[in-house]
């Protein structure tokens, strides 16, 4: 079941037991499926990845998340719930793509301090100081015990339980 927190009805209240969000006009928050930060599609049923906003695809049956006027100056024309800014101000990222074990931003400041706080390496994942560029301090557990040095010290190779 989606978490919806609607912006408002037509008079600019809050739906009762809701929480309003700021953001862009009409845009409204929503959490997935995934316990990601999403956006409620017009039919106010369906939420949708923040990430999955303006990426070209319709995925909301009446196509609102590829709308012209919220997508014609992304970032900036995003509703704030969905876009994260790097240790770069320049670069952002989806809300979504915060906290998800993978390099986003390039530099992992979605993924480590002091830009974010990230929960611990989840269960299927190993903390250590990767070598992989596209993790930043915890790896797969898949990719333990592979023949192959993900970690700096070695320790998916000769520490980590496996998958």
């Amino acid at each position: 079941m989606n978490k919806i927190f609607p912006q408002g009805d037509a008079n600019g209240s809050a739906a009762a037991g809701s929480k309003a969000l700021p953001g862009g006009e009409g845009a409204q928050a929503c959490v997935t499926q995934t316990n990601r930060t999403g956006f409620l599609c017009d039919d106010r049923s369906s939420c949708i990845p923040a990430s999955s906003v303006c990426d070209g695809v319709r995925a909301c049956a009446h196509g609102e998340d590829e709308e012209e006027a919220l997508c014609r100056g992304v970032p900036q024309s995003l509703s704030g719930f969905l876009v994260a800014h790097c240790g770069d101000p320049a670069s952002w990222i989806y809300s979504d793509q915060m906290c998800d074990g993978i390099n986003n931003c390039g530099d992992c400041s979605d993924e480590l301090s002091p830009v974010t706080t990230c929960p611990p390496c989840g269960p299927g994942w190993w903390r250590c100081p990767s070598t992989v560029f596209r993790y930043c301090s915890c790896i797969p557990r898949s990719l333990c015990r592979d023949h192959v040095q993900h970690c700096f010290d070695w320790s998916d190779e000769y520490s980590c339980p496996g998958p």
